[in-house]
């Protein structure tokens, strides 16, 4: 399926993904994991809950693979990669930054296009998933640039359910982390959590598109308070766009803002996040302090 691994699209804490064909010449991606926990029935349990996740923002599985010690997931093929290889670069230089070029209103789209799939995951779909992985490397982009959450389930698989409920020892941390994620202090793992990493990768798509740097630590927390406290001066220092696609770079600023508060009871629902985006900026105020 894969010849002998051959095409590499890419790599996480949880495996390796390859591009294969199916018999009938489908393109798909094939996730070989790494270190999968639980015998052959329980993994087989863990694909079929996944395998009943069916949401247009979420990247369907197609089936798995199961041969002595190898386990792999088969996906959907996605043909424009991640929103990480896509549309961000290790390198902020002009010439290496591809996202300089994606559109602000096409960023927005990517933005609202994410957040119902969280929404679907977190219950509205009886799907009461908690992704706990949610980052630009597991956004995909299909043929039209549409956006579609990656790795569902997956850290279960990997980790086991224990781990929604342990802190960052699981796996390797990083800045789109919630910060119960990383220490217990902060409280439990819950779906606020998977909003807390929406709203840091909503910002630093902002970050990235205007190739900021403020200090530096430009994808934490100082860029947010630099942005909070900045936030109007940064939106009309965007020249050559219309007034809508400014209210557009706003309401992600302030959606950002709000899902990366400390506390999980000041973040919003991603049903709220939803509403937001569809609302006018007008509507919408700044948290009270970033947190």
């Amino acid at each position: 399926m894969t010849k002998s691994y051959a095409h590499k699209l890419g790599h996480g804490s949880n495996g390796d993904v390859y591009r294969g064909n199916l018999r009938d010449g489908r393109q798909v991606a094939v996730k070989v994991l790494k270190n999968s926990r639980g015998d052959d029935n329980e993994f087989m349990g863990e694909v079929a809950s996944i395998g009943r996740i069916s949401h247009v923002s979420v990247v369907t599985l197609l089936g798995f693979c199961l041969h002595g010690p190898t386990r792999a997931l088969i996906y959907e093929y996605m043909p424009n990669g991640s929103l990480e290889s896509f549309a961000f670069s290790n390198n902020d230089s002009i010439e290496e930054n591809y996202s300089l070029w994606l559109y602000w209103e096409k960023l927005f789209d990517i933005a609202i296009g994410v957040a119902p799939g969280l929404e679907y995951l977190h219950g509205q779909g009886n799907a009461n998933t908690v992704h706990l992985n949610v980052k630009p490397r597991n956004i995909l982009l299909d043929q039209e640039l549409c956006p579609k959450i990656s790795d569902v389930g997956v850290t279960n698989l990997c980790h086991g359910k224990e781990s929604k409920r342990s802190t960052g020892d699981v796996r390797g941390r990083d800045s789109y982390d919630a910060p119960e994620v990383v220490s217990r202090k902060f409280g439990a793992i819950i779906s606020k959590s998977d909003v807390y990493s929406y709203g840091g990768m909503v910002l630093e798509m902002v970050r990235a598109k205007r190739n900021i740097s403020v200090g530096a630590d430009t994808t934490s927390k100082y860029f947010a308070q630099w942005l909070y406290e900045h936030s109007d001066q940064f939106c009309n220092s965007i020249s050559d766009i219309s007034s809508e696609t400014r209210d557009l770079v706003k309401k992600m600023i302030i959606v950002g803002l709000w899902c990366i508060q400390t506390a999980q009871t000041n973040r919003p629902l991603m049903s709220r996040v939803v509403e937001m985006l569809e609302s006018s900026s007008i509507d919408l105020e700044l948290p009270v302090r970033i947190s």
